[in-house]
């Protein structure tokens, strides 16, 4: 009988300094069924403020970072949230490895790598990892289906200086395009890894030769509007 397989499923929300503040994580098996989970607030971090866009010019302003960290504060008063240590987090993965032997992913798993480097969160003790955003956007947006959704919906970034556009390949999206549903995300960590990372993965993973597309790493250059859609 052949091993059962998980994954772990990890996300960030990250302060000011990129280092991790919020900090979610699943365990699934190939069926997307939750057996373990977390939901931290890092303590180290507690007092920071979190990341803010320095022009003022996105959605990620000065005031949405101090009405996201008041909630946070609310999710903490509930229990929806524990607030722990760095080094809790690393026994909790600790156990998690040895019980599950996971193989880890995230979407846009280098992000996730990098603010829990920098934070003392390690996750270099897993052998196995793969990047759900390329491996996604290699399987999925790619294909015809996809650029008429992109289309139907408006799904491109803005317009650069040099005239670049983007088709969007975002996890928000991503997860309207699996599942059919709209929905907005609410960009806290264990949210986020439920609502829209497993249902992508479950998507992924559904696919018997998934691996062949974990490969290519996601290049902007590859999904350019001017590339795709031309004039009947």
């Amino acid at each position: 009988m052949a091993k059962k397989q998980y994954f772990l499923i990890v996300d960030t929300e990250s302060t000011n300094d990129d280092q991790v503040f919020d900090f979610g994580a699943v365990v699934v098996d190939r069926k997307g069924e939750i057996v373990n989970q977390c939901a931290i607030i890092i303590r180290e971090n507690i007092g920071k403020e979190l990341f803010q866009d320095p022009t003022g010019k996105s959605f990620w302003s000065k005031d949405y970072a101090q009405q996201k960290k008041n909630n946070y504060m609310e999710m903490l008063d509930k229990g929806n949230r524990m607030m722990a240590s760095v080094n809790a987090v690393n026994r909790w993965l600790e156990k998690v490895n040895a019980k599950y032997n996971p193989t880890l992913t995230a979407y846009n798993i280098g992000f996730d790598s990098t603010k829990c480097h920098n934070t003392g969160i390690d996750l270099t003790i897993f052998a196995n990892r793969f990047c759900l955003w390329h491996t996604a956007a290699n399987m999925f947006a790619t294909k015809k289906q996809y650029k008429q959704f992109a289309l139907e919906n408006l799904y491109f970034g803005e317009k650069t200086q040099k005239g670049n556009m983007t088709i969007k390949t975002n996890a928000e999206i991503m997860a309207h395009y699996i599942t059919g549903r709209h929905n907005e995300e609410p960009h806290t960590a264990l949210e986020d890894a439920i609502y829209f990372e497993l249902p992508i993965l479950i998507a992924v993973l559904k696919n018997r030769n998934w691996k062949d597309y974990t490969g290519n790493a996601y290049n902007w250059r590859d999904y350019q509007v001017k590339d795709h859609y031309s004039a009947k």
